[in-house]
């Protein structure tokens, strides 16, 4: 089996889908691994490396692509380069699938097999391929690595013979895990850390790290099956809001990390709750690439409000710490297919029925195979 790398051509993407440890294991259960030349640039990976992992390095794309069995990328393709995979090829990569209803047609009718790294269940057997999870913990790590930088105080409490340095107050908002380790890293560096998430559960976790729980009423809430939070009601939302704001209002960085999946993440922070913070403080917006968590804040840039109130809406948060995140997710790649390795004849198995695939293959045999996609 061929299996092909392309380098990510999205201008603010630094990751790369393998990485020569990753590209060894692959090599090491028999497959033939091609990368494109400039794969590793932005995460400190030159071409001999991959070349002395085993890989075959490339610069004709569009020929690898049209001799590939499988493809690994990290964003999702162009409609144009899924007709140039063979029928039967398989293609794996982060493929936004509720938004993206012409380029799953495509992939249907181009006869390829698509897993969506959205999509693996985050079930105990899925989790050393949990892409979304592996990412989403670099993610936190640099909000607060970015909010430290950004301040123009300290985080840690310093007493000196000038005088008493106060720490700075962190507000976490969502703790999944992202913001699991956003409470971690901002209690390493010292900063009094307050979070809040509609799951109970959640504010526990938060607990244990020795953060303060915010606990807001507001009735009925919970997880998914999938362990992400429930979408809440406008009422509830309001409710939340409101309690939040009290917070903000006290706080020297704030961390929103609410991502919806296939929808636009709900504002939990209103130009209000801006108005109402201290000039230097900050605000630190994980959603902002798709919509993002707080009204005002411009995807993709770093903006400072009336009352200065600085907002950082990047996009790729992990992709700031593009070897590690790229460490990472290329392991979560090679599990994946060392998983689903058939030993005998050396190729990734197609298993709609298995408990793993059925969660994350998208379209296979020529159709829309995954239930909620179908329609």
């Amino acid at each position: 089996m061929k299996i092909f790398a392309p380098k990510e051509t999205d201008p603010v993407e630094t990751r790369a889908s393998l990485d020569p440890a990753a590209v060894q294991k692959l090599v090491g259960l028999g497959a033939e691994v091609v990368v494109e030349s400039g794969i590793g640039a932005n995460c400190d990976h030159p071409d001999s490396a991959y070349s002395e992992a085993g890989a075959t390095v490339t610069s004709d794309r569009a020929a690898a692509l049209a001799s590939a069995d499988l493809v690994t990328r990290v964003r999702k393709p162009s409609l144009e380069e899924v007709g140039q995979l063979k029928s039967g090829a398989i293609h794996i990569s982060f493929l936004d699938p509720f938004n993206e209803k012409d380029l799953i047609a495509k992939f249907a009718s181009q006869g390829v097999s698509a897993i969506s790294l959205e999509m693996i269940p985050r079930t105990t057997l899925a989790q050393k391929m949990d892409a979304i999870s592996s990412q989403a913990n670099l993610a936190g790590y640099v909000a607060v690595i970015l909010a430290a930088n950004r301040m123009s105080t300290i985080f840690p409490m310093m007493m000196t013979p000038a005088g008493t340095i106060s720490p700075a107050k962190v507000f976490v908002l969502g703790i999944g895990v992202a913001g699991l380790q956003a409470i971690a890293t901002a209690k390493r560096l010292g900063a009094r850390v307050t979070a809040f998430d509609v799951r109970s559960e959640a504010l526990e976790q938060a607990e244990s790290l020795g953060a303060k729980a915010l606990r807001i009423d507001l009735g009925e809430t919970g997880g998914t099956d999938q362990g992400y939070a429930k979408e809440l009601t406008p009422e509830q939302l309001a409710k939340q809001i409101a309690a939040q704001a009290k917070v903000c209002a006290d706080s020297d960085v704030v961390i929103t990390t609410a991502k919806v999946f296939g929808r636009k993440p709900p504002i939990l922070i209103k130009a209000d709750v801006v108005a109402g913070m201290k000039p230097g403080s900050l605000i630190v917006d994980l959603a902002a690439e798709t919509g993002g968590n707080v009204e005002g804040i411009v995807p993709g840039e770093e903006t400072v409000s009336a009352n200065g109130v600085k907002l950082i809406g990047l996009a790729n948060y992990e992709g700031q710490v593009a070897k590690h995140a790229s460490q990472v997710l290329a392991a979560n790649f090679a599990n994946m297919i060392e998983h689903f390795w058939d030993k005998e004849v050396k190729t990734f198995a197609i298993k709609p029925d298995d408990e793993i695939q059925k969660g994350c293959l998208i379209t296979h045999g020529g159709a829309i195979v995954h239930e909620r996609f179908k329609s």
